[in-house]
């Protein structure tokens, strides 16, 4: 009985091997529009997945202080688009991306892309701020509109005259003086932590000048009074 039941399955098990080499031959020596069609077929569904995972373009209108001194002329808001699934979180990669792939005669300052050394500061939306560290208003209905840091002379589209903000800032002498005599030459001096605490408050600021032109009193009279970044390393 063990011995029939064993030759019955091993009858089966060689039945359904040829039944699998028959259909591999024929798939073989088939033409070739069965075999193109199967990845015609692959191809589709790939494409399909694809076309279901890519987003619908998210258009953002950004309104863009426009001046150059070659052209001359009068100062224009220059309207531009961007795919947001396309561009990073930041107003910042919004003005790169302006800049490389649409205008590339867009000019703004840049630098570090982390809020230390305060290069792409402007006004956006009315309020001044690092472009790197400001996000894009994607709920936002109407276009976000970027302009110069205000009441600063203009030198091009977003960058301004930085010249009298620093020669503030030098006027107050804001670097360390010792009180007692020098030390001997190659001796090192160790700071202690209490006289590192003196200047927290202050080191951080990266100057910026985003405060001092938010400042009413340093529109009116920016020749006379040094504004805020200056008088906090006046300390």
């Amino acid at each position: 009985m063990a011995a029939r039941s064993l030759l019955r399955r091993g009858s089966a098990l060689a039945s359904l091997l040829r039944h699998h080499e028959i259909a591999a031959t024929a798939v073989t020596s088939s033409p070739t529009r069965g075999p193109l069609l199967h990845l015609q077929t692959q191809g589709h569904s790939t494409a399909t997945a694809s076309e279901a995972g890519k987003k619908a373009p998210n258009m953002k209108t950004f309104q863009i202080y426009r001046w150059s001194p070659e052209d001359g002329g009068k100062p224009k808001l220059e309207e531009f688009q961007i795919d947001l699934n396309e561009c990073g979180p930041m107003v910042l990669d919004a003005l790169i991306q302006i800049k490389n792939e649409v205008d590339p005669s867009l000019t703004f300052r840049r630098s570090c892309r982390e809020g230390i050394c305060g290069s792409c500061a402007m006004n956006i939306d009315g309020d001044n701020g690092l472009a790197c560290l400001t996000k894009i208003k994607k709920d936002q209905a109407g276009p976000m509109m970027i302009t110069p840091l205000p009441h600063m002379f203009v030198m091009k589209d977003l960058v301004v005259d930085m010249t009298n903000f620093y020669a503030q800032y030098k006027s107050v002498e804001p670097w360390l003086k010792r009180k007692d005599s020098p030390p001997v030459s190659g001796k090192e001096i160790p700071q202690s932590k209490m006289d590192r605490a003196k200047l927290d408050g202050m080191y951080e600021c990266i100057l910026c000048a985003c405060c001092s032109t938010s400042c009413p009193s340093y529109w009116w009279n920016p020749e006379l009074y040094l504004g805020p970044a200056a008088l906090l390393h006046a300390h």
